[in-house]
Parts: C-alpha cells; sequence; structure tokens
C-alpha cells in the first residue's frame, strides 16, 4: 500500500492540495488536524466542505464531540482503520495536517500496554480523587517518569500509575522494556511557502470564518459545552472568547489578534517540521504535487 504525508504551516493550502492529488489517484486522506477531529467545530478549523468530503473518503474529520477526550492512541486506531479500508479497496493513503506530534508517533510508535484489571483501574481511579497526591505517589515510585510530566496532567499520571499497579514496574522501566515501534515509513513531504504569502492566505482565511459565521459558532460551543473543554483553548476559538467578553472591541481587532497569534502558531509549526523531520521533501506546491504523484504512482 501506497503512503505519503502531506505537511506545512496553518493555512499553506494542505487540504486542496490533498484533496487534489487523491482525486487523480484515488488515495484515501487521513486527516491530522486537532480542531477538524470534532463535531460541531467547522469555521474555525476551516475543514474541507461537505462537498469536498463527499469527494473523497476522510478518516480523522468529526470523529468525535468537543467535550470528549482525544488522545496519540485513538489517532493510531483512525490510522489503522484508514490504512485497513486502503489495503482493502488497493488505495493509497495521503495523511495530511498541520499536528505534527501525531504524525511523529506514528513514524515513532507507542509502546505496547499491558491489560488492565478492573482492580487496578478502580485502584488507580480512587487515587485520581485527589491529584496531588496522585502525582506526589508517581514522583516516589518513579520519579524520571515523573520530572516529564506535570502535576496537573491527570491523563499521564493515570497511566503511569496504572502500568504500576498492573505491572509492579516503574512506568519508566517498563516502557523500557517494552520499547515503541513505528506504525509507518511514509514519505514526508512539506510545502514551502514564502512567508509574505502565507501571511496572505492567514489573514484571508481570518476574514472568511468571521464572514462564515465564526462567533456564532463560538457562542453556541460555548452554551453547550462551557469553556474548559480542550478544544476552546485553541487558537481562533480563545480570541473569540475575548471578544464576547469585551477584552477585544470590534471584529476588526478579533480579526488582528487571530492573524497574530495563527502567523507565531505557522513558524512554530514550521520549526517543528524542520527540527523533527530532517528526511522531509521540501518544495513549492507545483512541484510537491508533481513528486507525490509520482511517489503514488510507483
Amino acid at each position: 500500500m501506497k503512503e505519503v504525508a502531506i505537511i506545512g504551516p496553518t493555512a499553506s493550502g494542505k487540504s486542496a492540495l490533498a484533496l487534489k492529488i487523491a482525486q487523480q489517484t484515488e488515495a484515501l486522506i487521513l486527516s491530522l488536524d486537532s480542531l477538524a477531529i470534532y463535531k460541531k467545530i467547522d469555521i474555525v478549523s476551516a475543514k474541507p466542505s461537505k462537498e469536498e468530503l463527499a469527494l473523497v473518503p476522510h478518516f480523522g474529520i468529526d470523529e468525535i464531540y468537543p467535550d470528549e477526550y482525544f488522545s496519540v492512541e485513538r489517532f493510531f486506531t483512525l490510522y489503522k482503520k484508514a490504512k485497513r479500508c486502503c489495503q482493502k479497496e488497493n488505495r493509497p493513503l495521503i495523511i495530511v495536517g498541520g499536528s505534527g506530534f501525531y504524525l511523529k508517533a506514528l513514524h515513532e510508535g507507542l509502546s505496547p500496554m499491558p491489560h488492565f484489571t478492573q482492580a487496578t483501574k478502580q485502584k488507580v481511579k480512587e487515587l485520581l480523587h485527589d491529584i496531588s497526591r496522585a502525582y506526589s505517589f508517581l514522583q516516589k515510585i518513579d520519579p524520571k517518569f515523573a520530572s516529564k510530566i506535570t502535576p496537573k496532567d491527570r491523563y499521564r499520571i493515570q497511566k503511569g500509575l496504572l502500568i504500576f499497579f498492573e505491572t509492579q514496574l516503574p512506568p519508566s522501566h517498563y516502557f523500557g522494556l517494552n520499547p515503541p515501534k513505528p506504525l509507518t515509513h511514509s514519505k514526508i513531504f512539506e510545502i514551502d511557502i514564502p512567508r509574505e504569502i502565507l501571511r496572505r492566505r492567514i489573514a484571508q482565511r481570518t476574514h472568511q470564518m468571521i464572514r462564515k459565521g465564526l462567533v456564532d459558532e463560538i457562542c453556541s460551543l460555548e452554551k453547550e459545552y462551557g469553556r474548559a473543554i480542550t478544544p476552546m483553548k485553541a487558537i481562533g476559538i480563545k480570541e473569540t472568547l475575548e471578544y464576547l467578553d469585551g477584552k477585544i472591541k470590534d471584529l476588526d481587532g478579533l480579526a488582528n489578534q487571530i492573524i497574530l497569534h495563527t502567523a507565531h502558531l505557522a513558524k512554530r509549526q514550521q520549526t517543528f517540521n524542520k527540527t523533527q523531520f530532517p528526511r522531509r521533501f521540501s518544495e513549492e506546491t507545483k512541484e510537491l504535487e508533481k513528486k507525490i504523484i509520482e511517489e503514488l504512482a510507483d
């Protein structure tokens, strides 16, 4: 099965390129977008339209509700589902999106987890009633593992405690005995886009989101889910909440703040891709399209 990944900063045109290539090669698409995974978050995520989604089967879009927890393990499940579908239909897979962390995890893999008994789950559940106490306990049994996470990282504290109580091994020792295995060795193609063009595309997309009803979408999300859920911290959402609170005075100010923060995100994404994917092929969009089609056709 042929498989490629398309990366690049936000608003660089990754999704459009993936859709165009998928139509030419009969590929399926797996989204790496951290907001498009959620149902009801449509405008601010700039997810493909219903018409575009109908053209090519997509995975990783509209998979869970905003108040559901998403993790790299759940992403792996989506990847395996997409891969099985591609193998069954003898079609290539295009992985595309700005969340490089998930792509890096696919290339590095995760350690296999032991089966957790109900007794172990209950023991950890009781400990987690006091997150500070649970973290202190984790520090005692495995200071190395605990030093890599924050005292409020409930998910990783829980994982460390589950491993300890089930295996009687400190988590860092367990992971040393069970090293991760890569799930993919896909070639990585990066869109190389000049900074001034990217900044212009970010501005255009931001103004388009506002015209489409960004403020109404965030109002609806807040009314249904409140502000504590993870997606409400995303760029585009947090600024809109500030606008609703009166901290940002008008829509022009809202647009300016989103553009500024999105540009900063794009810079971080480019740095991440450069440092974490040294073997990526980086080129402007037209040349990249040719290279990817050649790769999928070989």
